[in-house]
């Protein structure tokens, strides 16, 4: 599922014909790279992918004083119904991506392991100062953002804290598993 597609689409089929520009300024007002993996300067090459895959058409072309000529585009038929799928896969999937850190943690320097405490202290702080950022933001941006923004952007600020949690449990385990990597690589067969 892309998020950017679901964005394009669900814009047009909810706002009417835009050009890119204006689904550009869409996209920055309603702050989606917050707590989407839009990235806002994707748009106007997912545009492109979308007509040429006939889910988008273009409505007109218009000038606006001294502005280029800027292709309208409107959600075409067979847009429609992609994105009432792109809608319901959007509520049904679960994406939970793997960190890169949990594979490290399996990997450990055996000549390192004393720096471990430290290193899972700063990702303590920096998720801590993400979430302090996250609610910052947010307080900033609150008075335009519709209830279900709020509430997806407090989604990004649960799984944060989440995340705070985990690792602090992770450093409360450390002793052991520092202890079990190094009994692991003085056994004679571990190589």
């Amino acid at each position: 599922m892309s998020s950017i597609r679901l964005f394009i689409l669900g814009s047009l089929d909810e706002r009417g014909p835009m050009h890119g520009h204006q689904l550009r300024l869409l996209a920055e007002q309603e702050h989606v790279n917050l707590w989407t993996d839009i990235s806002v300067g994707a748009l106007y090459g997912a545009i492109k992918r979308l007509a040429a895959e006939g889910l988008i058409v273009e409505a007109r072309v218009e000038r606006e004083g001294a502005y280029p000529e800027r292709q309208v585009w409107q959600i075409s038929d067979a847009g429609r119904e992609s994105v009432r799928g792109m809608r319901l896969d959007g509520l049904r999937t679960i994406v939970i991506k793997p960190d890169p850190f949990d594979l490290a943690l399996t990997k450990l320097d055996a000549e390192r392991l004393d720096l471990l405490p430290e290193t899972i202290r700063a990702r303590i702080n920096a998720l801590e100062a993400m979430i302090a950022d996250t609610e910052s933001h947010r307080t900033h941006v609150d008075q335009y953002l519709t209830k279900a923004e709020k509430y997806v952007m407090g989604h990004k600020t649960e799984r944060l804290r989440a995340e705070v949690a985990w690792h602090t449990q992770l450093l409360e385990e450390l002793p052991d598993i520092i202890a079990d990597e190094r009994a692991r690589k003085d056994t004679p067969d571990h190589d």
